[in-house]
């Protein structure tokens, strides 16, 4: 009880000691008018529809080998990039995370043709990667996406662009005609199952906004009893 009344006292000196005349009160009234609503942030609704992009993905990225590159290859690449002494972001320079393709390898819900190896991959940050997408990387690095190189005002981006350039010519990536080397049988096995689960989807995001609507009236009907 002694040290919240000596808190007390303490706070009300200092208030007095700043403005007598009524900085206690100016004090009162902001906190009065401070407003506490903008400073919540709701959590987006979660629907199973919009995950249909990362199961198409996952259709075309599991199909897709990675070749693991020698360690000659990988400092190859690395001097064409420039980044051999300092290892950072190809695209923006923040520090590198993960390597990206640079051609994609989903390109309208279909493969492209192209895998996961070091003559399509370049080091990335994880913030260029997700704005990029699966857009091809000159397309994107200077367009006015969210998070591109061109909208950050990366310095030195013309440079970067002509070592991504050089990159490309190193070396033919390869790329494969899926469909003519499995058989178009397999292929079509394949892509029926991935229709089957996106229809799939559909149906249940319709259930599960029912469920949600009635989770959502009993709610409000037990807030409504207090």
């Amino acid at each position: 009880m002694v040290n919240k009344l000596c808190a007390s006292v303490s706070v009300d000196r200092f208030i007095g000691a700043l403005d007598p005349c009524g900085a206690k009160t100016q004090l009162q009234t902001f906190e009065t008018m401070m407003t506490y609503l903008p400073l919540f942030k709701m959590p987006k609704p979660m629907k199973i529809t919009a995950r249909s992009s990362s199961i198409t993905n996952s259709f075309i990225n599991s199909i897709i080998p990675v070749i693991l590159p020698t360690e000659e290859l990988v400092k190859e690449a690395l001097t064409i990039l420039g980044l051999l002494e300092k290892y950072q972001c190809s695209y923006c320079g923040q520090v590198a995370t993960e390597w990206d393709h640079l051609r994609p390898l989903v390109v309208n819900k279909k493969p492209t043709g192209y895998i996961s190896e070091i003559h399509n991959l370049v080091p990335s940050c994880g913030k260029c990667n997700q704005s990029k997408g699966n857009r091809y990387w000159k397309d994107w690095i200077l367009s006015d996406a969210k998070l591109s190189p061109k909208t950050k005002e990366i310095p030195d981006l013309s440079e970067r662009i002509k070592r991504l350039e050089e990159y490309e010519k190193w070396a033919i990536p390869t790329k494969i005609d899926f469909e003519a080397l499995v058989g178009k049988e397999l292929w079509k096995e394949h892509w029926s199952i991935w229709e089957k689960i996106l229809e799939a989807m559909v149906e249940s995001q319709k259930i599960a906004e029912l469920i949600n609507k009635k989770v959502e009236m009993q709610y409000k009907e037990t807030e409504t009893r207090y």
